[in-house]
């Protein structure tokens, strides 16, 4: 993987790509990376998956953006359409974060206004932390009380829209500052209405998938565009892996 922007390097070493993907050192509040995958024209999935858009280079910033934060937070249709399982690690994977004081594994977060997701799903089952379920007040009792039943840990914002403001607040709370998004377009969309998207990790791929296929960013529309900064431009087989920051 080569560093085009903006310190050029033949052959970027993970120690080069932790230090490029830090986050912030000192963090009062929550800190928000958002990471998605498009193909050149624009689309966020083929087939309704991002499978098909990916590339190991991808994958390894993919897994360090898991590797660099306190939680991961997805939208539970990313989580039912991908088949999410809790967050798995490897020796070198963990010595890092603990070098970095981190816990073991980061939990996954999943936002579901309506709590609608499956009990027996690998999230639940297939996971050595417990997963953190983001849902409002409206959610019907009975599904919260399973997912409670089946280890998640219910974290309750919002009425009958999950306030995220108010999520990413407890989350820091609870000292999970280092936010890793992993989407889908509709709770990036929700994010950036609410100006809550400190970096966007963006990879294109060298790919035309054609009309269909939502954005990657999608829902409701904000009343003024959020300005951002280039930070970092790296290249691998045609894949384009850019990093935007806030612009202050």
């Amino acid at each position: 993987m080569r560093m085009l922007w903006p310190t050029p390097l033949d052959e970027a070493t993970d120690d080069d790509l932790e230090r490029i993907y830090a986050y912030p050192t000192e963090l009062n509040g929550s800190w928000v990376q958002v990471n998605f995958v498009s193909s050149a024209d624009g689309a966020a999935t083929v087939e309704n998956r991002s499978e098909a858009l990916s590339h190991p280079a991808d994958k390894r910033i993919f897994l360090l953006g898991r590797d660099l934060a306190d939680v991961v937070l997805v939208g539970a249709g990313t989580v039912r359409a991908e088949g999410y399982r809790g967050a798995r690690t490897t020796d070198e994977r963990r010595a890092r974060r603990k070098r970095l004081g981190l816990s073991e594994i980061p939990p996954i977060a999943v936002v579901s206004a309506t709590a609608r997701l499956d009990p027996d799903s690998a999230l639940f089952t297939d996971t050595r932390v417990p997963p953190i379920i983001i849902t409002t007040e409206h959610a019907p009792e009975e599904r919260v009380a399973r997912l409670a039943d089946a280890g998640g840990e219910i974290l309750t914002a919002g009425e009958q829209m999950v306030d995220l403001t108010a999520a990413l607040a407890e989350l820091a709370r609870r000292g999970l500052r280092r936010v890793d998004c992993e989407g889908g377009p509709h709770l990036f969309g929700e994010l950036i209405a609410e100006n809550l998207v400190d970096q966007l990790c963006l990879t294109v791929a060298p790919l035309l998938a054609g009309a269909g296929a939502d954005r990657i960013a999608v829902g409701r529309a904000t009343s003024e565009s959020r300005r951002l900064a280039l930070a970092s431009i790296l290249h691998e087989d045609g894949f384009m892996m850019l990093r935007y920051r806030r612009r202050e």
